[in-house]
């Protein structure tokens, strides 16, 4: 299983959560443009708007150039909404806003699928120049005002887009793969289970495997799935791949089968790194993939072989509630 825990550096910049409102002994705060600025509510502050009015009114937004919403909540889970509310409305106050974090929250605070999520879409709409996105959870048992949605967007300005998910819905990934991204290098999506709202297929994944708006994509992870070996059969004819520099199909179900299909299909040779992490592979297989990318000077990772009984049947993803 992987462990969903808080990022110590962000966009490139070490993280700082904002200081609890008194606390004793606390010091200067850093410089608003030297650290990616985190704000967690779920200790010691009854609503995130108290949260943002301080870090708004101690922190110049104008030299912000990260930042990460932790626990917007404080006692019952509560929707993501009233967060989107909040930055959107004062959006025109970060110029340098480069890199968002929606819902920094690791498994001791909330599980990934049960974050009460929303639209996030006018987040997008509202920071034109915004860089990186990273989004986690889906809210799958939540009424459907309270689960990730995203509408298709045109944004000239992104270059990292990863949501992280316990159960992608499949209309996510038909709105990415409709968006209009020129920029985008790095793409990861976390499909999840179906059990916990994952039922994305991979018909909902074409326009992104045909790569026709995204010419600039260099990294492409497409991960957790509980049909990893459907994905990997539609890489091995995917347009996108030729552009790649990286390839991810870690964290899922992936099998002797979707093996076989990469093996069979393009070549792979030009990529610097492939990631298989969390597998099902076989030792024949993971031996052929190793030579393969060991006369190619490609790095991959194998790791994580999970044990599994084909009478069974059963396999796991690393990430589902």
């Amino acid at each position: 299983m992987i462990d969903i825990t808080h990022p110590g550096t962000f966009h490139g910049l070490p993280v700082h959560t904002m200081p609890l409102q008194d606390a004793p002994g606390a010091e200067a705060l850093p410089e608003a443009d030297a650290v990616a600025w985190r704000l967690d509510c779920q200790w010691g502050e009854s609503e995130f708007e108290g949260v943002w009015q301080r870090f708004l009114t101690s922190v110049d937004p104008g030299r912000v150039r990260a930042l990460l919403i932790g626990p917007w909540w404080e006692g019952d889970y509560v929707s993501f909404s009233p967060v989107v509310e909040a930055i959107v409305s004062e959006a025109h106050r970060f110029p340098a806003l480069r890199a968002l974090f929606l819902a920094d929250v690791e498994s001791e605070e909330c599980e990934i699928s049960w974050l009460e999520m929303c639209d996030i879409t006018p987040v997008l709409e509202a920071l034109p120049l915004l860089e990186e996105l990273t989004v986690r959870g889906c809210g799958s048992w939540s009424p459907e005002e309270e689960q990730l949605r995203l509408r298709p967007v045109r944004h000239q300005a992104l270059r990292s887009l990863r949501f992280e998910s316990g159960g992608l819905p499949g209309h996510v990934v038909s709105a990415v793969g409709a968006s209009d991204l020129p920029a985008l290098e790095h793409l990861e999506l976390w499909f999840g289970s179906e059990s916990y709202g994952g039922d994305a297929t991979v018909a909902d994944l074409a326009p992104v495997l045909s790569g026709a708006a995204l010419p600039r994509l260099r990294h492409l992870g497409l991960q957790n799935s509980e049909i990893q070996d459907e994905i990997a059969a539609a890489v091995a004819s995917a347009p996108v791949v030729a552009w790649l520099d990286s390839l991810s199909l870690s964290m899922g179900t992936l099998g002797d089968t979707g093996a076989q299909a990469l093996l069979e299909g393009q070549p792979l040779i030009h990529l610097s790194a492939l990631d298989l992490r969390h597998h099902y592979l076989s030792a024949p297989f993971v031996s052929r993939i190793q030579d393969l990318c060991a006369r190619a000077g490609v790095r991959v990772d194998l790791a994580e072989a999970e044990d599994w009984d084909p009478e069974d049947e059963f396999r796991y993803v690393a990430v589902s509630e």
